[in-house]
């Protein structure tokens, strides 16, 4: 059960009150009875002191029978008991019992220290007279000698009556001590919790909504401080809900705006957010709470997300929904762990994409028939036509076997394009197929007079996970551009072994790239010297294919180049 501020002040303010209380009056009490006792002892001494002239004679004297009858006489008038023993320990007289009749007191502690010259005292119960008592003994001198203790004692039980009403009235007035400071601390109690349940009532309200609540305290200690504290917060708190309230709505506008579908996963994969388009996308409403594969059964979203959970990066892919496409993008929250995916409806791009490369392949295989028969109807010609004829023929051979170029790299770029190809992957002796490439290229480099040098480090892989066919057009390409871009000096292959990696480095001597080219090139049909490129037979094609070849085996392909320098096409592999 919850207890509130006041009960727990006031209840710690009676405990200690209680507690204080009863140690001040048990010490007091205590104190007061040692002192008292102290004073009894006092007052017996001094009455030991004076009845010692009267009893001296009589021992000297030897005259027992007269002291004792002189002490009961005496003891009877003044209510205390007198007794006084020799140095036996007997008993020579006794203002209360028979002497004769008594134990030896020579092993009494406060007769064993007046024996010893000093005044001895002690309070402990007599067994002659089966009461607790207050004893005070003194030695009684004869020539130098303790030869006689006078001891005078009185009832303990007659002290304690005094000291009862005495305790009486020590409780009595911590009573009223305690009934005072509780009644304080009750005030205390109320003037501390009142301010703090003002604050805690002001809480609960601004917790149900209200930020129009202010609290207002009259004593001007740090309570007051706090109100005012607390009330700016509350206008500050009041104005954030505001602002958030305001964005929250811009960001709800904007989300029921947007034609993209939008989901927010959180770590477990629940959706804790969608937006109206992504609703249209699955054709339904209860979609919140639910796991994101109870709505979207894709395994590419699934691999997106978790691909995204594990390496922290984003991605995006595309996916088929409903029979419509989507660019999938997936990007992480790290704050909460938390996954935003939007839905890019692509279809249209998909379906115009569809169309071009259709019409690419058809209109490529439409003219690679009639552009080998004019080949061969020219190359026909060429044998019998007359001298002055023969330079157009070779243009018109010339531009068919560009033509023929184009068309051959058009279907090989469409092939790569279809986004669901499949490499035939087997083992690949890199350095062996680049040793074939080489002899491809033999009769060029020696009618231009350039050097073909191939270098492979030790370490080198002797095979490699890929697809031959693939790679051999991946090189074949490249080379290919060095060796018609460079008139003199020859084309170097360094290949190497960097961690998992291999690297192959195509290096040349040729007229190299302009600078400001190189982010282009390796777009489609980009060429960077057009009339040259023409008279070479070059379609553009070539670095695209390299491009799109290494991206399939999951490499990297960069290029470095300065112009009439020579240009450097490094290509990295994984084993």
């Amino acid at each position: 059960m919850k207890r509130s501020i006041f009960l727990k002040i006031f209840g710690g303010y009676l405990i200690i009150s209680l507690a204080l209380a009863f140690l001040i009056l048990l010490f007091a009490f205590n104190a007061f009875r040692s002192f008292y006792l102290d004073t009894l002892a006092n007052d017996l001494q001094n009455l030991g002191n004076s009845l010692k002239l009267q009893v001296a004679p009589l021992l000297r004297e030897n005259r027992y029978a007269e002291l004792d009858a002189f002490l009961k006489d005496f003891g009877q008038k003044i209510g205390t008991r007198i007794t006084v023993i020799d140095r036996e320990g007997i008993v020579l007289a006794d203002s209360d019992e028979n002497p004769s009749e008594m134990d030896n007191h020579g092993f009494r502690p406060e007769i064993m220290t007046a024996f010893s010259g000093s005044v001895g005292r002690s309070v402990r119960y007599s067994r002659t007279v089966n009461e607790s008592m207050l004893y005070v003994a003194q030695p009684v001198d004869e020539s130098g000698t303790v030869s006689n203790v006078l001891r005078v004692s009185l009832y303990v039980k007659d002290i304690n009556d005094l000291l009862v009403n005495v305790r009486k009235n020590i409780w009595l007035f911590g009573l009223i001590i305690i009934i005072i400071s509780l009644v304080g601390a009750l005030f205390f109690s109320r003037s501390l919790a009142k301010p703090l349940q003002e604050l805690s009532s002001a809480s609960r309200r601004i917790a149900d909504g209200n930020f129009n609540t202010k609290v207002f305290l009259r004593k001007g200690d740090e309570f007051r401080d706090l109100a005012e504290s607390f009330n700016f917060m509350t206008e500050h708190i009041k104005r954030l809900f505001d602002e958030l309230s305001t964005r929250k709505e811009q960001l709800n506008s904007i989300l029921r705006s947007m034609e993209e579908g939008l989901i927010v996963l959180d770590e477990n994969g629940r959706i804790v957010m969608t937006n109206a388009s992504f609703q249209q996308i699955v054709q339904s409403e209860e979609i919140e709470g639910k796991l994101y594969w109870e709505v979207i059964r894709d395994p590419v979203l699934g691999d997106l997300i978790q691909k995204v959970k594990d390496e922290k990066r984003n991605y995006a892919d595309d996916i088929e929904l409903s029979g419509k496409f989507y660019l999938a993008s997936v990007t992480l929250i790290p704050a909460k762990e938390e996954i935003v995916v939007t839905f890019h409806d692509i279809t249209e791009i998909r379906r115009v994409e569809r169309i071009k490369k259709d019409f690419i392949l058809n209109v490529s295989h439409e003219l690679r028939t009639p552009l080998t028969a004019i080949k061969g109807f020219v190359e026909t010609i060429e044998q019998d036509a007359a001298k002055k004829h023969k330079n157009y023929l070779e243009i018109i051979k010339r531009n068919t076997d560009r033509l023929i170029n184009i068309v051959k790299d058009l279907l090989v770029q469409s092939e790569l394009d279809d986004k669901y190809i499949r490499l035939e992957m087997e083992d690949v002796d890199v350095s062996q197929l680049i040793a074939n490439i080489g002899k491809i290229f033999e009769p060029q480099c020696e009618q231009k007079g350039l050097a073909f040098r191939v270098h492979t480090e030790s370490d080198f892989p002797k095979k490699i996970k890929g697809d031959p066919f693939k790679l051999e057009q991946l090189f074949v390409n490249v080379i290919d551009n060095s060796v018609k871009y460079t008139e003199k000096g020859g084309i170097t292959i360094n290949l190497s072994k960097i961690n998992h990696d291999v690297f192959v480095t195509i290096e040349d001597t040729g007229i190299g790239i302009p600078e400001a080219e190189l982010p282009r090139i390796f777009e489609r049909f980009y060429v960077v010297d057009k009339s040259r490129s023409r008279r070479l037979g070059g379609t553009g094609l070539g670095l695209s294919i390299v491009k799109h070849i290494v991206l399939l085996h999951n490499g990297e392909v960069s290029i470095k180049s300065s112009v009439n320098q020579g240009t450097k096409v490094t290509v990295r592999l994984p084993v």
